[in-house]
């Protein structure tokens, strides 16, 4: 089953750390709704206009497989509203070529530059908000004493 033309249910919920450690990581019912709609309104643009597989290092996370990874408690992993896009030594766009694409052409409620450099994100996280208005909030995540940190895009 998709969520959309190029994105199978089984790759948004695939999960390492869910398999190894037997977590269920279903949608619930109620994040089906979430999910169609980032796949549709996020996945399914980028692939397009990259024209190559789009690979995604986290997508959905049951509850428990996001409090096993030390997820954030209002991750909108959870929800079924956000991806973690990692094209790192694969064929196809660099991380920061997917951040920009993201950035200037398609509606998103959460777009991160994750660690990594000046030139490159480490990944890139995006999220898209079923229910309304898309914050378009930027931000770059940082480590600061061990912690992951945030600040505001200033670039």
């Amino acid at each position: 089953m998709n969520l959309s033309k190029n994105l199978s249910v089984r790759e948004f919920t695939k999960s390492n750390t869910a398999e190894r450690r037997g977590i269920d990581n279903s949608i619930p019912k109620k994040y089906w709704l979430s999910a169609k709609a980032l796949a549709e309104n996020i996945f399914q643009p980028i692939r397009e206009h990259f024209g190559t597989p789009i690979y995604i290092s986290s997508g959905f996370r049951s509850e428990a497989l996001n409090e096993a990874i030390g997820g954030s408690k209002t991750s909108q992993h959870s929800k079924g509203e956000a991806i973690d896009i990692d094209m790192d030594h694969r064929n196809g766009p660099t991380n920061a070529e997917v951040f920009y694409y993201i950035k200037d052409n398609l509606p998103f409620d959460q777009l991160i530059w994750e660690f990594g450099d000046e030139d490159n994100p480490s990944w890139v996280h995006v999220s898209y908000n079923p229910d309304g208005e898309q914050r378009g909030k930027i931000l770059v995540a940082y480590k600061s004493n061990g912690k992951t940190k945030y600040k505001f895009w200033d670039r």
